[in-house]
């Protein structure tokens, strides 16, 4: 693609970037094939060509954007199946980045969508204040029809029936590998996760330690990020970023570490591009140390030697309907790992068709978005459906809020089977209920 910026504008590490991206684009369209957004609305102003199209006028000509290109750009779920599909190697996402971050500068939305975007960026990565939203959601979930904005239903409805209580596990510590140590790795505890399912954590730990990993949780560290960061909100997500890079680089420049896993997909592509986001930071080459080392929990487990499964009399012939989190198969290519794990662990592993779209969850996105969130849970959950599956697994917590919502089915993490397998407990979701919680030996 043709670019015209000046000498000027490209100055700007941001504009220099993506003109480098706009200029790969050779316009062919393969990524409407994959794009959700566009297999919905059917408006080419909706698929991944048709966006780096608004981007490139908004920032060639230096303007303020206006309500037609944020309201397509809003609409974008940064699944990232277009740079699957993408023959040209088109980087959309540091493109559409780059642009919210724009928009957040030089847009004044109206007063409804700057509010709920303050609320979410003040409650979603806190635990504590998200676990008191949950409480407050819950109360109120009985009256989610009369809300008058879907926003706000979608907000009350998305609060679980059962909140877990509070894991000690997340708190800063070490946890000792039984027998000879392999690695040393941090756990990345999360945010929304550890208010949501406090289960997944847990059994990663059981599982990292069981395989001969010390598993620390660093001090400092917490949110990703990434929820701020798609926001456009830059500064809030530096700042939060910038504490794990300064936390993580303790514990590499302390008693070191192989790896930094991460178990929830959506922030693993986050933490893996701190290196880009920061590249112009003083805080470069932490960062970058950062993203070098970082994991997704399946990527590690593979690094391991994985004992035979146990036997499970309960899981023979258990049917698994493995779901594929775009930030996951897509922001970090990983695609065959965790269905391999599985499979070695004794499932009988199944995929939906279309397994490439996003279930609709995206972040906030089925928050702000949710008539067209909506739409695409349906469609996945009847793919996962169509297969007759025992149990869900995905990688991604967002995508088994937004699946688990609505599929009548047990919706669990990947790891959560893989522990129960190599002789974990059960998953408290295939028993109905959260886990007791059971004090996990530590070294500090």
């Amino acid at each position: 693609m043709q670019t015209t910026f000046t000498p000027e504008q490209l100055k700007s590490p941001a504009i220099k970037r993506s003109n480098e991206i706009l200029r790969a684009c050779v316009h062919c369209g393969f990524c409407t094939a994959t794009c959700p957004t566009y297999q919905v609305l059917g408006d080419e102003l909706d698929s991944p060509r048709g966006r780096i199209y608004l981007i490139k006028d908004m920032l060639e000509n230096d303007r303020d954007p206006d309500a037609k290109t944020v309201k397509h750009i809003d609409r974008c779920l940064s699944c990232l199946a277009c740079m699957t599909t993408c023959p040209s190697g088109v980087h959309y996402m540091h493109l559409v980045d780059h642009a919210r971050d724009y928009i957040e500068q030089r847009y004044k939305r109206p007063f409804s969508d700057r509010a709920l975007r303050w609320i979410l960026a003040r409650i979603l990565p806190y635990p504590t204040r998200f676990r008191l939203a949950l409480l407050g959601a819950k109360i109120g979930r009985p009256f989610a029809r009369l809300m008058p904005d879907a926003r706000l239903r979608a907000m009350l409805e998305m609060a679980p029936k059962t909140i877990p209580p509070v894991s000690r596990n997340d708190d800063p510590q070490s946890f000792p590998a039984q027998g000879a140590r392999k690695k040393r790795v941090a756990l990345m505890t999360g945010c929304a996760q550890k208010a949501l399912n406090t289960d997944i954590n847990d059994a990663t730990i059981r599982v990292l330690t069981r395989l001969g990993c010390e598993v620390v949780v660093a001090e400092g560290a917490g949110c990703c990020g990434a929820l701020t960061h798609h926001m456009g909100k830059a500064t809030e997500s530096h700042a939060t970023a910038a504490k794990n890079i300064k936390a993580w680089c303790a514990e590499i420049d302390g008693q070191g570490l192989d790896a930094i896993v991460i178990n929830t997909s959506g922030c693993g592509t986050t933490v893996k591009d701190y290196g880009h986001m920061f590249r112009n930071d003083p805080l470069a080459a932490d960062a970058a140390r950062v993203s070098a080392i970082a994991r997704d929990v399946s990527e590690v487990l593979m690094e391991l030697e994985v004992p035979d499964p146990v036997a499970l009399p309960e899981a023979e012939n258990m049917i698994v309907a493995y779901h594929a989190a775009c930030s996951l198969q897509h922001g970090q290519q990983i695609k065959t790992y965790p269905k391999d794990l599985l499979k070695n662990a004794g499932f009988t592993v199944v995929e939906p068709a279309d397994s490439h779209l996003c279930c609709g969850s995206a972040g906030t996105y089925n928050l702000m978005q949710p008539e067209i969130s909506k739409q695409l849970k349906d469609r996945k959950i009847k793919t996962l459906q169509a297969k007759n599956p025992d149990v869900i697994a995905a990688g991604n917590i967002g995508c088994m809020m937004q699946i688990g919502s609505a599929a009548g089915i047990p919706v669990v993490h990947t790891v959560e089977l893989l522990d129960w397998a190599s002789g974990g407990p059960k998953p408290p979701a295939l028993r109905g209920k959260y886990s007791a919680k059971s004090e996990i030996p530590r070294l500090r």
